[in-house]
């Protein structure tokens, strides 16, 4: 039922209404004037009106009743797929997240020859995304290097004397926020044997400090598509 429809029924409901009413004077004008088979024509024809009004205002009732819910019908469906795009949206990168987790800052060691005769960082693209898979294999739920969002399709790659995460040229120190359980993220980069342990060979320091809260910023670069086109529902 549409609303137009539920408009036409609310218009009949009220001519009826002044049917009823006009019948209503015309039997009440006076017994001596009208017939006595016509004043019980009338009065069946009355009943008969009050009936089919009562059917029409239950009708009414009903149709109220079933816009109203068809409305919170919609809005649930709206605020179910509003929180699906939300988490697409935080699974995907593409809105800011909080949470606990851990701070790394990575510099070359004090006194470390920091560039070499290449003039080349002495922390590698390597290295970096070492870093960001070891966090990840931990339990981290988001990345950011510099304020670099870390995404699926995120690219950390030499370029002259930068490292570029997201196209953007990044110059050490490099400060990585990770959200995790910050002890599991901590402990698994200072495993004997492990990465921290494998950076400090090459001059690499990495410090790590536990966080309750963390915020790490939304993917802000370009999605392009080469090859994927939405597909036409049928």
């Amino acid at each position: 039922m549409n609303r137009a429809f539920f408009i036409s029924i609310s218009f009949a409901t009220i001519l009826l209404g002044v049917m009823l009413g006009f019948q209503f004077r015309t039997t009440s004008a006076g017994d001596n004037i009208v017939p006595r088979d016509r004043e019980q024509e009338l009065a069946l024809e009355k009943k008969n009106l009050v009936e089919d009004l009562y059917k029409l205002q239950t009708e009414i009732s009903d149709l109220a009743t079933k816009l109203e819910q068809a409305g919170i019908g919609q809005r649930e469906a709206d605020e179910a797929l509003g929180r699906e795009l939300a988490k697409i949206k935080r699974f995907a990168g593409l809105s800011q997240v909080s949470g606990p987790g851990a701070e790394l800052l990575v510099q070359s060691r004090p006194g470390g020859a920091g560039i070499d005769v290449f003039d080349v960082p002495k922390i590698t693209d390597e290295q970096l995304l070492k870093m960001v898979n070891e966090l990840y294999s931990a339990g981290s739920d988001a990345i950011a290097i510099n304020g670099q969002r870390i995404t699926a399709i995120s690219e950390i790659r030499l370029a002259g004397n930068h490292i570029n995460v997201n196209g953007i040229p990044l110059s050490p120190p490099y400060r990585i926020i990770a959200i995790g359980d910050a002890s599991v993220l901590k402990n698994r980069l200072e495993l004997k044997g492990g990465l921290v342990e494998y950076l400090s060979e090459y001059d690499i320091l990495v410090q790590i400090q536990e966080k309750e809260v963390v915020t790490i910023p939304a993917f802000t670069g370009e999605l392009y598509f080469d090859y994927a086109k939405p597909v036409k529902e049928n």
